[in-house]
């Protein structure tokens, strides 16, 4: 109540004419009032307020972490209606927007946002601007969604804005006037099928038919099988009456899977969610997927956040693959965002893929989930026969001085070109080796931070992660003190072994032009990795060409990622029982290849992952990159307040990115010198580590911070490349 209405009713009969028990008490009334503040104005413009629920709370769409948060606007009584929570809204933002000047508000541009949530009073004491538009009544952020966007933005340091526009496609306005008709029942529970080849196959899609939630880490065997055992999964989970939800990391692996779900699980009860299909037909599949007509989406890597019904189990294919790292802030992996979703919605988790990385084997070690693997003797029967090329043999072999190629390899072509295709994998262009001992190949490492060597020049050796230099490098295995770099020329190798065979047509598949299938027919198809089409009845047999190009990548993950393409191309191959052979050029001691030989891709991650742990190195550790101008780096290091366990690698000088080179994401400016360090902290500690790199950003572009594309400090938690 106001000072004046206080005066009124004092000159009427007030506190001061009453006994003094009833004028203290009085007096305690007004006290208490006059902390009550005024009541809310309920018109706006002239405009009536909503009666119930008149302040909305709007998650803009300003992906800068200081802006990470909600602002209040005024509903009016015309909006009240469609102004639901989970709606698109326009609002008016920035300078001036919430400023009242002779009754009006003035000032603040117009721009989008989502509608989180209608409350009766607002935080904010001054008056509240109005939302300008609801764009649409589609309600299309749940509350499960915006739970999950907001784990996903703390993990990575990111704001809830970013991720929700990789979340929730644009809309289309013709998409949504489609109706959709309801879900078709549930299907049968699906035979066992292949599943039967594993030890716990069978297990494993009961447990889903029967509504249950196990977890699994998938060592899939070779052959194209693993579409379709994705395909009963899924119907197992349909089955049960709840939806499944599978994340691949390129188109041709969507089409194999979509494919097989229409022949097991049949028409109609899918959707394929994937960036690059037009508005309209993106937008119109997510709303089957939201309004419940369709229980099951595979899709890329922009699938893993469809709003899928009821969700019973997700699956992520394939995880070692880059293709399913975001590249738009804050960064996130699918194979994590699905992690989160299977903890949130408690629901089935389905890592698989051929080969086995180390997170793959970190989720089976810490018993998050269990290993779905095929026993011995059946991965025998399956995998072709692996045979390997040392440097000693191609030293001593006369045909391999003259075409760069062994008597081996020479005799697999002529033996697998009799009975079918054959597939020749080569190192695409761009491949930079590390360097290595001279002698026994073990990587160059820091003694500091166990960083990969580089050279500056001929003589200097610096750290490619501390940055601090190693004068008197011996190697750790051999003691040998002279390094060196694998030269890849795979492109020559190539058209020599195709002069070779001049009667037999070749084949390419590479980044202008990927090859989806090949007929089985006796032919060679040259290939980079990733892009080997499918044979029809597989490869005769397969030639892995220059190893060292690959396992010599400066890289962390180099012998993980040279055995992950060694395996995905070898899977193509016929089994052995059927003759089919693969022959790899590479040192045949060195542990991928080995690896490859015995196809034990899970025994060599999980080595790797003990030895991570041993020097601290990711998965077990967390760690993120900071990268920006020196000084920039310098600075934002020097303000944030890091754990105190936290470890500080660097900066070290990144490589300049030159005018005519294709730049990556995470690659600085052309022509810019910028800095990196990597800041590492034990396990346990990342969300302590995320939430420090994330105050820091927002308070350094709170001071007025540069913040758009190729400017200011870039940080990126998890960074898949830190070589």
């Amino acid at each position: 109540m106001s000072s004046e209405n206080e005066g009124q009713r004092g000159g009427q009969g007030g506190p001061q004419d009453g006994p003094p028990e009833q004028l203290a008490l009085m007096r305690e009334f007004l006290r208490h009032e006059k902390q009550v503040p005024k009541a809310k104005p309920r018109t706006w413009r002239g405009a009536p307020l909503a009666k119930e629920l008149p302040v909305a709370r709007v998650m803009v769409n300003k992906g800068v972490l200081h802006l990470d948060r909600y602002f209040d606007y005024a509903v009016t009584e015309e909006l009240d209606a469609d102004a639901q929570p989970g709606v698109r809204v326009r609002v008016r933002f920035g300078a001036g927007a919430h400023r009242v000047r002779d009754g009006r508000r003035e000032g603040g541009g117009l721009i989008d946002g989502f509608l989180v949530e209608r409350v009766a009073e607002s935080d904010y004491h001054g008056p509240l601007a109005a939302l300008a538009q609801v764009v649409s009544p589609e309600p299309v952020l749940s509350p499960e969604l915006l739970g999950l966007a907001r784990s996903v933005a703390d993990r990575y340091a990111g704001s809830l804005a970013d991720v929700l526009q990789l979340a929730i496609p644009p809309r289309n306005a013709k998409a949504e006037k489609k109706e959709f008709p309801a879900a078709l029942p549930a299907p049968e529970p699906p035979g066992t099928g292949s599943w039967g080849r594993y030890e716990q196959g069978a297990a494993f899609l009961e447990s889903l038919a029967r509504g249950g939630a196990p977890r699994a880490v998938w060592t899939a065997l070779p052959g194209p099988s693993w579409a379709e055992e994705i395909a009963r999964a899924v119907t197992a989970t349909l089955a049960s009456g709840r939806g499944a939800l599978v994340v691949v990391p390129d188109g041709r692996s969507v089409e194999r899977v979509h494919s097989a779900l229409g022949e097991v699980l049949g028409e109609g009860r899918h959707a394929v969610l994937t960036a690059d299909a037009g508005p309209e037909k993106r937008y119109r599949e997510w709303l089957a997927v939201r309004r419940g007509a369709v229980r099951a989406v595979v899709g890329t890597r922009s699938a893993m956040f469809a709003p899928v019904r009821d969700l019973g189990l997700v699956v992520v294919w394939d995880d070692g693959d880059g293709n399913l790292s975001e590249q738009h802030a804050p960064l996130p992996h699918a194979r994590e965002v699905l992690e989160l979703r299977a903890t949130q919605d408690r629901c089935a988790f389905l890592l698989g893929s051929t080969s086995c990385t180390v997170e793959a084997a970190q989720l089976v070690a810490s018993g998050w989930a269990r290993p779905l693997t095929a026993s011995r003797e059946v991965v025998r029967q399956t995998a072709p026969l692996v045979r390997t090329v040392g440097d000693l043999e191609l030293a001593r072999d006369g045909a391999a001085r003259a075409a760069r190629l062994p008597s081996l390899a020479w005799q697999a072509v002529r033996d697998g070109l009799k009975s079918g295709p054959v597939l020749v994998q080569v190192p695409r262009r761009g491949y930079v080796p590390r360097l290595a001992c001279e002698r026994c190949r073990t990587p160059a490492r820091c003694t500091h931070c166990a960083g990969p060597l580089e050279a500056a020049d001929a003589r200097e050796l610096h750290c490619g992660w501390c940055g601090q230099g190693e004068a008197e490098w011996r190697c750790a295995e051999c003691a040998f003190q002279r390094l060196r770099a694998q030269i890849v020329g795979a492109r020559r190798t190539a058209e020599e072994l195709g002069r070779a065979f001049p009667a037999v047509p070749v084949r390419t598949s590479g980044r202008d032009h990927v090859l989806d299938v090949v007929p089985g027919v006796p032919a060679l198809v040259v290939s980079t990795p990733g892009a080997e089409p499918v044979a029809e009845g597989g490869y005769a047999a397969a030639l892995l060409l220059d190893g060292w190009a690959m396992l010599g990548r400066p890289d962390l993950r180099a012998g993980e990622e040279a055995l992950r393409r060694w395996i995905a191309a070898a899977s193509l191959v016929r089994g052995q029982a059927q003759g089919g052979t693969v022959v790899i050029m590479a040192e045949p001691t060195l542990r991928p290849v080995q690896a490859l030989v015995r196809w034990d891709p899970v025994g060599s991650a999980q080595r790797e992952l003990a030895e991570r742990a041993e020097l601290g190195f990711p998965p077990v550790s967390r760690m993120a990159a900071v990268s920006g101008k020196p000084e920039e780096v310098a600075e934002f290091l020097r303000v944030a307040e890091l754990p105190q366990d936290a470890e500080v690698l660097g900066p070290i000088p990144l490589p300049v990115t030159d005018a005519g080179r294709p730049r990556r994401p995470q690659d600085p400016p052309v022509g810019e010198r910028w800095d990196r360090a990597l800041v590492r902290v034990p396990p346990g500690r990342g969300a302590g580590l995320a939430a420090a790199l994330k105050a820091a950003q927002a308070a350094r572009l709170a001071r007025g911070g540069s913040a758009g594309p190729g400017e200011g400090v870039r940080i990126r938690v998890d960074p898949p490349d830190i070589g």
